[in-house]
C-alpha cells in the first residue's frame, strides 16, 4: 500500500498542520478510513454536510429518491434502478452494505463504478475536509454523491444506511421520500418501539415533498411527521395498492391502473409491496421523468439483488438471505413454507451481536431441522460463547458449534444433508458474503 503525505496549513483560531492522505488503491483508502474515526457508527449530519458543501458549494443534484426502512429498502432501490434503466435514463444508485465488493455500493446504470472513480472521489473529499473527522460510511456516502454529481445522471437513488433523520444520506433533499417498512432493529440507535423508530426514519421527509409509505400498518409517528411537514403522504392499502391475478398482477393508485405486470424479479410475497411502492415513486416523478408501462414491466421482471432469497441450484440447493431481524425472518418463513414445503432445512447461521438473535431463533425454529453456527471475522458479530448462551435459552434442540468459519460450518451442514433437503445460509450480510466468496473459489 503506497501513500503520499501533503502538508496543508489552515488558519482557524490558530495555524495548524493537517496531514492529507492519498492512497494508490481502493483497499488502501478503505483500510485507512476504518481506523480514522473513533466510532464505527456516529449519527449526525453536521460533519458530512460541512464536507458536502465544500465539495459541492452550489448543492447541484439530479432528481433524487431517498429510501429508508427497516426491511425492503434495498429491494425498492433495485426496482427503481431497473425501471429507470429500462426507460433509458442514466441512473445512479447508492446502497449499503455491499456483499462481495465495495464498488457495489455505488452503481451507474446498474454497474458498480470503478476503483479509480471511487479513489478520485476520496481524494477530492480528503482535499476539502480539513480537520473534520468522517466515519467509513460518511466517506462512502460523500463519494457516491460526488461521483453522481459529476456523472450527468437523470436521477439518483439513495438508500439510507441507518435510521433516517441523522443518517449521512439525509444531507441531500429528496424529490420523493419512500419508507418501505418499520420494524424493530438497531434499538440502541433508533429506539425500541415502532413509534420511536418511525419518528427517526421519517426524518427523510421534506416540506411539500411527496412521502410514500409501504408499510401496511404504519406507526402514528410516521404519519404525524408527514402531516407536520405538510408533505403529501401516500400509504399502501389506502392511496395505492396491488391485486394479484394468477401469474400476473395489477397496480393502482386512484384512477391510474397498470395491468398485466410480471412477477417481481425478487422473490417473496412481500416484494409486491416493495414493487408497488417503487412504482408509485416513479409515477410521482413522471412529470419530469416520464416512464412507460412497458419499462415498468421490464424493470420489475429484470430486477435482481444479491442475498435476497437467492437460490443456488446444486445437488443440494442453497438458499441465501440477509434477513437479520424478526420482521425479515417472518417473510423468510413464509417463503420457505410456500416454496419448499416438506423439505428438511439445514441452517448455517450467524448474526451481529446487537440484533434480536433470540427473537430470530424463536421464529425460525419451527421450519429449521438443525443449525450450524458460522463465526464471523467482524468485531460486531456475535461470538461463539454469546451464541451458545442464546441457543441454550431458545427452543432449538439441534445446534452445532466449534467451526472456524463459514466453510467448515457449511461443509458439515452439507455432509448431514440429503438430496431432497435445503441448505439455508442466512442472518448476516457478512455471512452471505463469505458464502458467495466460497462458491466463487470452488
Amino acid at each position: 500500500m503506497k501513500l503520499s503525505n501533503n502538508l496543508l496549513i489552515r488558519n482557524n483560531s490558530r495555524p495548524s498542520i493537517l496531514l492529507m492522505m492519498h492512497f494508490d488503491s481502493l483497499k488502501g483508502w478503505l483500510d485507512w478510513q476504518e481506523s480514522l474515526h473513533p466510532l464505527a457508527i456516529d449519527m449526525g449530519l453536521e460533519r458530512a454536510a460541512l464536507v458536502f458543501h465544500a465539495l459541492n458549494p452550489d448543492c447541484h443534484k439530479p432528481p433524487t429518491i431517498t429510501v429508508a426502512g427497516t426491511n425492503g429498502k434495498g429491494s425498492c432501490i433495485a426496482y427503481l434502478e431497473a425501471i429507470y434503466k429500462a426507460q433509458g435514463y442514466r441512473v445512479g444508485a447508492y446502497s449499503s452494505p455491499h456483499i462481495l465488493k465495495y464498488n457495489e455500493r455505488i452503481k451507474i446504470n446498474g454497474l458498480p463504478v470503478s476503483d479509480e472513480l471511487i479513489c478520485e472521489a476520496f481524494s477530492r473529499i480528503e482535499s476539502v475536509r480539513g480537520d473534520t473527522s468522517l466515519s467509513y460510511f460518511e466517506f462512502g456516502t460523500l463519494a457516491a454523491l460526488d461521483i453522481f454529481q459529476r456523472s450527468g445522471l437523470d436521477i439518483q437513488l439513495l438508500e439510507v444506511g441507518l435510521g433516517g433523520k441523522l443518517d449521512a444520506v439525509n444531507i441531500v433533499d429528496p424529490d420523493v421520500s419512500l419508507i418501505s417498512s418499520i420494524g424493530i432493529d438497531h434499538v440502541d440507535w433508533l429506539g425500541n418501539t415502532r413509534e420511536a423508530i418511525g419518528r427517526e426514519k421519517a426524518g427523510i421527509f421534506r416540506a411539500e415533498t411527496p412521502a410514500i409509505i409501504g408499510d401496511c400498518d404504519p406507526p402514528k409517528s410516521l404519519l404525524q411527521s408527514a402531516i407536520d411537514k405538510h408533505a403529501p403522504v401516500y400509504c399502501i392499502g389506502k392511496d395505492f395498492g396491488f391485486k394479484k391475478h394468477g401469474a400476473t398482477w395489477e397496480w393502482f393508485a386512484g384512477n391510474r391502473h397498470i395491468l398485466s405486470l410480471p412477477e417481481p424479479g425478487l422473490k417473496g410475497q412481500h416484494q409486491y409491496r416493495n414493487a408497488s411502492s417503487a412504482i408509485l415513486a416513479v409515477e410521482v416523478l413522471a412529470k419530469i421523468l416520464p416512464v412507460s408501462d412497458e419499462s415498468i414491466r421490464s424493470g420489475l421482471k429484470n430486477s435482481h439483488l444479491l442475498g435476497r432469497f437467492q437460490l443456488i441450484n446444486d445437488k443440494i440447493p442453497v438458499l441465501l438471505d440477509v434477513g437479520h431481524n424478526p420482521e425479515a425472518v417472518k417473510t423468510l418463513v413464509d417463503y420457505l413454507t410456500m416454496t419448499f414445503p416438506g423439505k428438511r432445512i439445514h441452517a448455517v447461521f450467524s448474526m451481529m451481536k446487537d440484533k434480536d438473535i433470540a427473537g430470530v431463533l424463536e421464529i425460525m425454529n419451527p421450519v429449521v431441522y438443525d443449525w450450524y453456527f458460522a463465526p464471523l471475522a467482524n468485531p460486531r458479530a456475535a461470538t461463539e460463547p454469546i451464541m451458545r448462551e442464546i441457543f441454550s435459552q431458545s427452543p432449538v434442540t439441534r445446534a452445532a458449534f466449534g467451526f472456524t468459519g463459514f466453510a467448515e460450518a457449511f461443509n458439515m451442514a452439507k455432509s448431514q444433508s440429503k438430496e431432497d433437503d435445503l441448505l439455508l445460509v442466512f442472518g448476516s450480510f457478512f455471512l452471505v458474503s463469505d458464502c458467495l466468496n466460497e462458491f466463487e473459489k470452488r
